[in-house]
């Protein structure tokens, strides 16, 4: 679509443009969720439930390097949760809902595709050529978020939730459910969080937000970023060190894109008086 035609288009062509990139999108969701659905074995064994093995890659890890340094409180998950389904239709229910999330993860860099294929004929040439390769950067984030919850804070959060007890004579047998609303919430979370940099940038981009702005407030994006580790970690304090220092990182990286930005839109206005 060429910039003098999208120029043209009525509000309500831009609706029904909009529409269909959304029709794709889900389409791609629906794909992927099907063969989730299918697979379920590799989504549930080797997926879903792995966390709360102990032949999981981070919690074998952690036992070696428990040995090694003599501090058995690193070894964790050693004894495998018991889970139970306590509704008619609750295996049914929670199979449907892993495999659309499933299907979202999975489908993530096409969905930012065709957000961006909307956006873009609305961008000038430059500011293209600018933005190439942001369908590439934000998958990776995604993926990298993803990765980093599900095998850092899931482990470490199925340790402490599944081990947790207000007295000995109370058991914890797990709910399936509840076990799979933990584990997809923190790595949708991690996955999303993870894209801070992006959306940072797209908001220095259009001039919502500045350098000057982000870096007056460093202090407070530290106590956001205590509370949003708070939230999607379990109360131990190792839990939500290890998730706020990545975004406290994060927050830095996006003062570098807003100073790059910046830099570039001065030197442009030089260039161009």
């Amino acid at each position: 679509m060429s910039e003098e035609t999208n120029r043209e288009m009525s509000f309500l062509e831009h609706l029904e443009v909009l529409r269909w990139h959304i029709v794709r999108a889900f389409a791609s969701v629906l794909i992927f969720a099907i063969l989730a659905f299918v697979f379920k074995g590799f989504v549930f064994d080797t997926v879903i439930l792995a966390p709360a093995n102990p032949e999981f890659f981070t919690n074998a890890l952690l036992c070696r390097l428990a040995s090694l340094l003599d501090m058995p409180l690193l070894c964790i998950n050693q004894i495998p949760l018991s889970f139970q389904n306590i509704n008619m239709s609750g295996q049914f229910t929670t199979h449907i809902w892993v495999s659309f999330v499933a299907g979202i993860v999975v489908a993530f860099p096409y969905i930012f595709w065709e957000f961006w294929r909307f956006v873009k004929p609305a961008l000038y040439q430059n500011e293209i050529s600018n933005s190439r390769g942001a369908i590439f950067f934000a998958s990776t984030l995604f993926t990298i978020g993803i990765l980093f919850a599900y095998y850092i804070i899931c482990p470490l959060s199925v340790h402490f939730l599944g081990t947790y007890q207000v007295s000995d004579k109370v058991e914890n047998i797990v709910n399936l459910g509840s076990y799979i609303s933990t584990i997809t919430s923190i790595v949708l979370a991690g996955g999303i969080i993870f894209e801070l940099p992006i959306f940072i940038y797209f908001l220095a981009k259009v001039g919502l937000v500045t350098s000057g702005f982000l870096i007056k407030y460093r202090k407070h994006s530290i106590v956001v970023a205590l509370l949003l580790a708070a939230v999607i970690t379990p109360p131990d304090v190792i839990s939500q060190l290890l998730v706020c220092f990545p975004l406290i990182i994060l927050y830095e990286s996006g003062i570098i894109i807003a100073k790059r930005l910046e830099k570039k839109r001065r030197v442009d206005t030089l260039v161009n008086a």
